[in-house]
């Protein structure tokens, strides 16, 4: 691996003294008084290719973008089935992105980026429109909601550097922009789509601009039976945006977003029964509902010619409801002869509310001849969960919450967060930049309530006040090159103890009670930009150290490998993600000068090799059975990191000419280990075990006609490639859970 990341930076370092050969002293003094006449113009955003993703500008509102590894996913120029919200479609132009299919749903976005997990987006700070969407962000930062895509204008990611401004998360920023019309009174946009399985979804909406008012409106309903048994789902999402700019500086805008759903859920498989069938589901009992409402109050102003401000005023009301025979997939859900009916399901119900208020700015200044640009801001989090698990529910088969008893586990989470933050971009030359930055973090965390029920006795569960006080720093640079650009930076990443981490979902979970915060840091260092008009391009190489990572390791129920085995959740010491990310765009037919005749040929690439790998991790092992077991210390120093792949590629061809494009795109993903012990044999629960690497191919087309309408159709899983990218240990069912199969749709729209 070593030798690859050398061979990759000669490479780099070669295309940048290449790119820079071919310039002229002429033409380098030309685009130096060029960047020094459009100085003033730095908030304005000019992309030279219509190709996605593209990239940020070095500010953009209230946000420094300078040295930092970003994409941008502009939906509306590439096809892909947006209507299921196909994650591995949309992240395929976007290297380094694993993704769990967990169904073909879409209703939950699960990915990762540079070996972190994917468990609902979890390491990454998930936000819509600039302001945080995910049930707790320090507490239980998963997102069990994910914006429609079809209503989604752009997709902005920031990794690496992303911790100073937007939190201490290691994997970085999402970011969903949806979408505004600011140029008509009225529009009406509908599109209307029938699948595979039944299939049925249709999303409408209104918006417009009328003076100093604008406003936009959705509705998104969508339902299908789904390619497995037992796994069919219903959701409905709701968007309503209005704003007010009083003057062309100075806005105010709120929006609020509603989201309902209610999804059967088929379980996991044990290897054997994944082999025979992956269609087929051991569980018809099982359900989740997770109703969402979020609501932003937005101020935008410029107080003077070198400060602007933003404010958000944010907040969330949620829940997360699932009821099922949630045991692992060896054990039958079946009828008990002594009772004519089938046993009790689980009950487990959480409650979420936050809200908070997050101002950041943006000052420009001058030492010599050259701007500079502070970005600071301030922010106030606050979050309460109620979590009630392990209710005794009835023996139907319907969405039914009801309990027959009190729950033995209920709990009362609170957290409270203050940040300060400042980064600052030094502009030592017109082209070269350092941003040195700083994050402050107060995270204060409580629990309290009832662990569980002994002898009909409470077990009070009492988590003392824990408050951290944790400083960040960063630095990045960039160095322009014409249209091209070298960046870097290296900065600091923390993740404390989260509450799901001591309260495991997981129904084959045990965890280890004096669980540490994790702490690192992520560097970058690539090269970038656009030739011409046809070439689009990011290489860069990354590492990132992860010190405590909470992990699973697989052990003997009862120190006895005979009673089976479950995960313990501890600890697993430093874990170090290397390796290179690369993506490239190719217009075949303009680099040809043919494009007039033939139309847009696109080739694309996104390459992405990972080590990821455990450096320091001490467990203790336990063989043999009573009385005499034997207690060992093992270091699994050089293990890979579970659910980490060493390679990620994609490759795709887009045809564009007129009104119709269409898109063929390949993924291949490596294999896995899904527990720290890098356990290859299968458990016979399907909990733990290699699971193989996977290629799927993708087809999708889009065809526009009478100016306002589109046809779109596709095909997933052209090949039907029976394949699985996770195992999970609880939720949504414990066991292989499998990819699905070939499915097709058909979509018809208008934008009037």
């Amino acid at each position: 691996m070593r030798n690859n990341l050398i061979v990759a930076f000669l490479l780099v370092t070669t295309v940048v003294f290449a790119q820079e050969k071919e310039l002229s002293q002429t033409q380098k003094d030309s685009i130096k008084n060029l960047n020094a006449a459009v100085i003033n113009l730095q908030n304005v955003a000019i992309t030279p290719l219509q190709q996605s993703p593209e990239r940020q500008p070095e500010i953009k509102g209230t946000v420094l973008f300078s040295g930092k590894k970003n994409e941008v996913l502009k939906l509306s120029s590439f096809t892909a089935n947006l209507t299921t919200n196909n994650a591995r479609e949309v992240f395929s132009r976007v290297p380094g992105v694993t993704v769990w299919e967990n169904d073909g749903s879409g209703i939950q976005i699960n990915i990762g980026v540079r070996g972190l997990s994917p468990n609902r987006s979890w390491e990454l700070n998930t936000r819509q429109n600039g302001y945080d969407i995910s049930s707790d962000v320090f507490g239980y930062p998963e997102a069990y909601y994910n914006p429609p895509l079809e209503a989604v204008e752009t997709i902005e990611l920031v990794r690496g550097g992303a911790s100073l401004q937007f939190g201490p998360q290691f994997g970085g920023m999402i970011n969903y922009v949806l979408k505004r019309e600011q140029k008509k009174a009225f529009t009406f946009e509908t599109q209307n789509t029938l699948g595979s399985y039944n299939l049925m979804s249709s999303y409408n909406a209104i918006g417009g601009k009328i003076n100093k008012f604008s406003y936009y409106a959705y509705n998104h309903s969508r339902s299908a039976d789904g390619w497995r048994e037992n796994s069919k789902y219903k959701v409905r999402n709701s968007h309503l945006f209005m704003e007010y700019a009083f003057t062309k500086d100075t806005k105010l805008s709120a929006e609020y977003t509603s989201m309902d759903y209610k999804m059967q859920q088929a379980g996991g498989l044990t290897d054997q029964q994944f082999k025979d069938n992956p269609r087929q589901s051991l569980r018809e009992r099982n359900w989740l509902g997770t109703p969402w409402n979020l609501f932003s109050l937005n101020f935008d102003t410029k107080i003077s010619n070198k400060l602007t401000s933003n404010t958000k005023l944010f907040g969330l009301i949620g829940e997360r409801n699932s009821v099922g025979f949630t045991a692992t997939p060896n054990l039958a859900d079946a009828i008990k002869p002594s009772t004519n009916d089938y046993a009790n399901r689980r009950v487990d119900r959480d409650f979420y509310k936050n809200f908070g208020i997050e101002n950041r700015n943006i000052f420009s200044y001058t030492i010599g001849k050259n701007i500079n640009n502070l970005a600071f801001g301030v922010r106030y989090y606050k979050a309460n969960t109620r979590r009630q698990q392990e209710g005794t529910g009835t023996t139907r088969s319907d969405f039914n919450l009801e309990t027959l008893s009190k729950y033995p586990r209920d709990l009362n989470f609170n957290t409270e967060n203050i940040a300060l933050f400042a980064e600052n971009q030094f502009k030592l030359t017109d082209n070269f930049s350092v941003i040195p930055g700083v994050r402050y973090e107060y995270i204060s965390s409580t629990g309290n309530g009832r662990f569980g029920i002994s002898s009909g006795n409470d077990i009070p569960f009492q988590n003392n006040k824990i408050t951290r006080n944790q400083p960040l720093f960063g630095l990045g640079m960039e160095y322009k090159i014409g249209k091209t650009n070298i960046y870097g930076n290296i900065t600091q990443a923390f993740r404390p103890v989260l509450f799901s981490d001591i309260t495991p979902p997981a129904v084959t979970d045990v965890i280890d009670p004096n669980l540490k915060d994790a702490s690192g840091y992520n560097a970058d260092l690539g090269y970038r930009g656009t030739i011409k008009n046809y070439l689009n391009f990011d290489f860069s190489l990354f590492y990132l150290s992860y010190n405590n990572r909470i992990g699973g390791v697989r052990q003997f129920v009862n120190n006895d490998p005979n009673q089976g085995t479950f995960l313990y959740r501890t600890n697993l010491g430093e874990t170090v993600n290397k390796g290179i990310e690369g993506f490239v765009n190719l217009n075949v037919t303009r680099f040809l000068e043919i494009e007039n005749t033939i139309g847009n040929i696109d080739i694309f690439s996104t390459v992405s090799f990972i080590d990821s790998r455990y450096t320091d991790f001490k467990i203790n092992s336990a063989t043999g059975t009573a009385p005499n077991v034997v207690i060992s210390e093992r270091n699994l120093s050089g293990n890979r990191v579970e659910n980490a792949p060493r390679y990620i590629h994609n490759f795709g061809i887009s045809w564009s000419k007129n009104n119709f494009s269409s898109t063929l795109q390949y993924k291949t993903s490596g294999k896995i280990y899904t527990d720290a012990n890098n356990t290859t044999a299968p458990s016979a629960n399907g909990v733990t075990g290699l699971l193989d690497g996977y290629r799927v191919l993708d087809l999708s087309a889009e065809y526009k006609f009478l100016k306002n309408y589109n046809i779109r159709s596709g095909i997933n899983n052209l090949t039907n490639e029976t394949y699985t990218t996770r195992r999970a240990g609880g939720y949504p069912g414990p066991g292989i859970l499998p990819g699905e199969g070939r499915t097709f749709f058909i979509s018809i729209g208008a934008k009037l």
